[in-house]
C-alpha cells in the first residue's frame, strides 16, 4: 500500500486489536502509568505490513518502533532456532525473560524454515503482501537463499528492504561479523569513553545496536515517503553498526582532518567545554551541572552566591573557562559538597541552570517528569500478569502510537493468524506446513 498519500489506510486492521492481546490497562497503577489511547486508535504507519528477519536488538530494535507506531510486524523465527532474545536479560518471571516482553512489543510472531522449499516459498507469498523487509543477517546469507533483493524485487518492486549488518553490505570487510561492542570500537566511539589512564569501557547497553536501527528506521520511512510520495520503487535500506557509531563523533573528523589531533578520553566531562560535569552531594550523590554556555555561566555564578565569577578574566566566556577547566571545576565541586542532591537541584533549578542528579532506574520509577508523560507503562499479560515498559519515543499528538502486547510468548504464536489470514492458507494447507518443517 501507499504510506504517504491523501487519505486514510486501505488495509488490514489495526495491529494491535488482532490475535486476542491485551493492550495496555487505562488506569495507571502504584509503579506504571498506561498510555490513554483507545482500542481502536490507529498509528501513523497503520496499514504498513513488515516482516521482520533476524534477532538480538541490531534490526528488531527499529520493528518494535515501527510495531508502536501502528505497523503490523511479522517476526520470523527458525521452527528449531528461536530468536536468542527470549533468553536475554536479568529477571525471569515463571521461567520468561522480561527484556523478549519488550523487544517484540506489538509484533506477531511466526516459524518459517527459510532453507525449506514450502518455507521459502511462503516467504515469497508474505514479500508480495510486505512493504518492508527487515534482516540483521550477515551480508551475503540472504543471496545464498535466493532470496537477495533483485530476486524479491521480481515478485515486488515496491518492496522497502532493510540490511542492518556490522559493516554494511559492501567494502573489502563487509563480510566479519559485528556486534555492538565492535562496533563502538571500530568506529572511534569507544576511544573517547573512560579516562585516559584507564581501559577504554563501553556503556552499560548494546548502543551501536540500537543505533544502527534507529538509522534503519529512519531509512525506512525516508523510502517509504520516496516510493509513495515521490513515485519511487523498492531499495535497500544499508546500514553498517561502525557507520552509526561513527557518525556520533561531533567535531572530531574535520578537527583532526584541519589540525591532526586525535582526541581522546575525557572522563565524567568533555576536554575545554566547561563547567559540564558531575560533582558529589553532600549526601554522596552525583549531580550534573551544565553551565558551559556564558548566559548560563552567569546564572551558576550567582546561584553559587559567587557573581563574580562570571567577570573574572579566567571565566568570562567559554574560551577562557575551557582554558582553566580543572580550577573552576575545583571550586564548583567545593561549593557542592556543601549542599544535599535535593538542595542543589532546587537551588539550580531556581536560577534556571540545567541539571540533574545521576538517576538510577530506582529513581526512575519516582520521576514526575517522566511518569507525567507517560514513560513508564504497565502493558497486561495473561500469562505474565503484567509487565512494565519503557514508554513510547516520540510523542504525537495527532496520531500517537501505543504498546499492542508484549512479546509473545509462544514461539510461532501467531502462525494461524498470518498464514490463514494473510496468505488465506487452509486448516490442511497449514498442517502440511508443519508436517513438512516448513514452519
Amino acid at each position: 500500500m501507499k504510506v504517504f498519500e491523501t487519505g486514510t489506510a486501505k488495509r488490514g486492521k489495526d495491529a494491535a486489536d488482532e490475535g486476542g492481546h491485551r493492550i495496555a490497562e487505562e488506569e495507571p497503577t502504584a509503579t506504571a502509568s498506561s498510555i490513554k489511547i483507545s482500542a481502536s486508535a490507529a498509528g501513523p504507519l497503520s496499514g504498513v505490513r513488515v516482516l521482520e528477519l533476524g534477532s538480538l536488538i541490531a534490526g528488531p530494535f527499529a520493528g518494535r518502533q515501527m510495531a508502536d507506531f501502528g505497523a503490523e510486524v511479522i517476526k520470523v523465527e527458525s521452527p528449531n532456532r528461536p530468536d536468542p532474545m527470549r533468553e536475554w536479560g536479568r529477571a525471569r518471571v515463571k521461567d520468561h525473560t522480561l527484556w523478549w516482553s519488550v523487544q517484540s512489543r506489538g509484533k506477531k510472531c511466526v516459524t518459517m524454515d527459510l532453507k525449506a522449499p514450502r518455507g521459502r516459498e511462503l516467504f515469497l507469498e508474505l514479500c508480495k503482501e510486505a512493504d518492508v523487509i527487515l534482516e540483521n543477517f550477515r551480508p551475503g546469507t540472504m543471496e545464498k537463499l535466493g532470496l537477495g533483493p533483485e530476486e524479491l524485487w521480481k515478485i515486488n518492486p515496491g518492496l522497502i528492504i532493510a540490511r542492518v549488518s556490522g559493516y554494511g553490505q559492501t567494502g573489502p570487510e563487509a563480510s566479519k561479523p559485528g556486534y555492538a561492542s565492535v562496533a563502538e570500537a571500530r568506529s572511534g566511539l569507544r576511544h573517547l569513553n573512560g579516562y585516559p589512564d584507564q581501559p577504554p569501557p563501553r556503556t552499560g547497553i548494546s548502543l551501536g545496536d540500537s543505533l544502527g536501527s534507529l538509522y534503519a528506521l529512519q531509512g525506512i520511512l525516508l523510502a517509504l515517503y520516496w516510493r509513495d510520495a515521490r513515485g519511487g520503487t523498492g531499495q535497500v535500506v544499508d546500514v553498517s553498526l561502525v557507520e552509526a557509531c561513527f557518525s556520533l563523533l561531533e567535531s572530531a573528523v574535520p578537527d583532526y582532518a584541519a589540525t591532526g589531533i586525535v582526541p581522546g578520553p575525557s572522563g565524567s566531562g568533555l576536554k575545554g567545554i566547561a563547567p559540564s560535569n558531575i560533582f558529589q552531594s553532600s549526601d554522596g550523590k552525583w549531580v550534573v551541572i551544565a553551565a558551559n554556555q556564558d548566559s548560563v555561566f552567569v546564572r551558576l555564578a550567582t546561584a553559587m552566591g559567587m557573581p563574580g565569577l562570571a567577570e573574572d578574566p579566567k571565566y568570562r566566556d567559554h574560551a577562557q573557562r575551557g582554558l582553566n577547566q580543572e580550577e573552576l571545576e575545583g571550586l564548583i565541586a567545593d561549593w557542592a559538597a556543601h549542599y544535599s542532591a535535593g538542595e542543589l537541584v532546587s537551588l539550580l533549578d531556581g536560577h534556571g541552570v540545567p541539571n540533574s542528579t545521576v538517576s538510577t532506574v530506582e529513581d526512575i520509577f519516582e520521576d514526575p517528569q517522566l511518569r507525567a508523560r507517560d514513560m513508564l507503562v504497565e502493558v497486561a499479560d495473561d500469562e505474565l500478569g503484567a509487565v512494565v515498559q519503557p514508554g513510547i519515543v516520540p510523542k504525537l499528538t495527532r496520531s500517537a502510537g501505543r504498546i499492542g502486547w508484549n512479546g509473545p510468548l509462544v514461539h510461532g504464536s501467531h502462525n494461524a493468524d498470518v498464514y490463514q489470514g494473510v496468505l488465506n492458507l487452509t486448516e490442511e494447507e497449514l498442517q502440511n506446513a508443519r508436517s513438512e518443517g516448513a514452519i
